[in-house]
């Protein structure tokens, strides 16, 4: 599976979950760390934690493992990484506060 396939999986599956603003930004050639960031909102706290682990489940179907989650729900963002994707889920304030968007767009 290609980065770019694995970011729309991905985004794919925290849509199907009712993930909201769901956006993949394509980083390559501005970012070491990554080659997409995969951006998504979360309602509550249980809705976050759900919003991971049906990624973390849809890429253990695809035998891709994640190397390291870090955040907590109750924090408002939680970031999975992929290597190639990385993946952040947030609340709506969190998202507001940190606007990633700006820095990637």
């Amino acid at each position: 599976m290609t980065p770019q396939e694995l970011a729309e999986t991905i985004a794919k599956a925290l849509e199907e979950r009712k993930g909201t603003d769901v956006k993949i930004y394509d980083v390559r050639g501005k970012s070491t760390l990554t080659d997409f960031f995969v951006v998504a909102t979360g309602a509550a706290a249980p809705h976050l934690k759900a919003l991971v682990a049906e990624t973390q489940a849809v890429m253990k179907d695809h035998g891709v493992a994640s190397f390291r989650t870090s955040g907590d729900p109750d924090s408002g963002w939680i970031v999975v990484d992929y290597f190639d994707v990385v993946v952040h889920v947030f609340s709506a304030e969190a998202r507001a506060y940190y606007a990633l968007e700006k820095l990637w767009a």
